[in-house]
């Protein structure tokens, strides 16, 4: 299959997922007959009505067998299916893939002295922080974050991931209080990424390794969600201090726009507090030896 083929065979089927997913009341169409429906979601012509384009048209998207469609066009279909501004970004890359001279082999990822700086701040001030590149590698973590959700440094180059660890490691599924929400938040970033970098042959791999030893990330992936996290909460169950709610906070740093820099902390004066400070208390060894990273400073493909 071409590269182009294989980009609006993509974008057809986000769009065939995304309508199969909005029902006629969330669309605002008033529909008598739903009950008969043979399938849930809206049809292509409800779609195509509220896009304003002819059904003959989106037809043809949906099937892949149109390979252009104007940024108003794309719009339009986005307003119609209810998208986020993820999912709106997430079907324009689609639409639009990178000239082939542009794709290339990524360079490989670096943690800014900066980050890294940083992550000592956040460290001493008692917040776990860690940084995310491609694929979701986690490519730097404090002390602290290691203490809260794994040590990254412990474990093989080629396993320190975070869709790996919550998809393949047993630990995961204790640590998360509402696992299924984050296996499939975790499952629509990797998805996302997939979308900017179609064509980066360690993504395909880990996509087919976490399918071939995961049903729920079959089933997570299966769905075509996308997700880009940029503040919420996040409820543990640890096994050190127990139930504990963070929030979170997502900053990207300014050198490469692949890296995402999660920044936890705890509602002031809250028993969660209490345990994040415990655990803060466990950490200062692993801190004052200095090892802040997965990593020593340098590449990370």
């Amino acid at each position: 299959m071409d590269r182009e083929h294989s980009t609006s065979a993509s974008m057809a089927e986000f769009l065939r997922s995304a309508r199969t997913r909005l029902t006629p009341r969330e669309a605002g169409l008033d529909d008598p007959g739903q009950g008969r429906r043979r399938v849930p979601g809206l049809r292509r012509e409800e779609l195509a009505h509220l896009a304003g384009v002819s059904v003959d048209y989106y037809t043809r998207l949906e099937q892949g067998r149109s390979r252009s469609a104007s940024a108003e066009v794309l719009d339009a279909l986005a307003t119609a299916l209810h998208l986020d501004d993820a999912e709106r970004s997430h079907l324009h890359t689609l639409a639009r893939p990178r000239p082939r001279q542009a794709r290339r082999r990524p360079r490989p990822q670096r943690v800014h002295p900066a980050t890294w700086d940083l992550l000592e701040i956040l460290q001493q001030a008692g917040r776990p922080g860690f940084l995310l590149g491609r694929r979701l590698d986690v490519l730097a973590h404090n002390p602290l974050a290691g203490r809260l959700i794994t040590d990254f440094r412990a474990l093989p180059a080629a396993e320190r991931n975070q869709a790996r660890f919550v998809f393949l490691d047993p630990h995961a599924r204790e640590l998360y209080r509402d696992w299924p929400r984050v296996a499939a938040d975790t499952a629509a970033m990797l998805r996302l990424d997939a979308g900017r970098h179609p064509d980066d042959p360690a993504l395909s791999a880990l996509v087919g390794d976490l399918s071939i030893h995961s049903e729920e990330f079959r089933r997570f992936w299966s769905d075509n969600k996308v997700h880009q996290r940029t503040t919420g909460t996040k409820d543990y169950h640890h096994p050190l201090v127990g139930d504990l709610t963070v929030t979170y906070q997502a900053l990207a740093p300014a050198d490469d726009p692949d890296q995402i820099l999660f920044v936890y902390g705890t509602e002031p004066g809250s028993p969660s507090e209490t345990s994040m400070r415990l655990l803060a208390q466990w950490s200062r060894t692993a801190a004052d030896t200095g090892s802040l990273t997965t990593q020593t400073p340098g590449a990370h493909d």
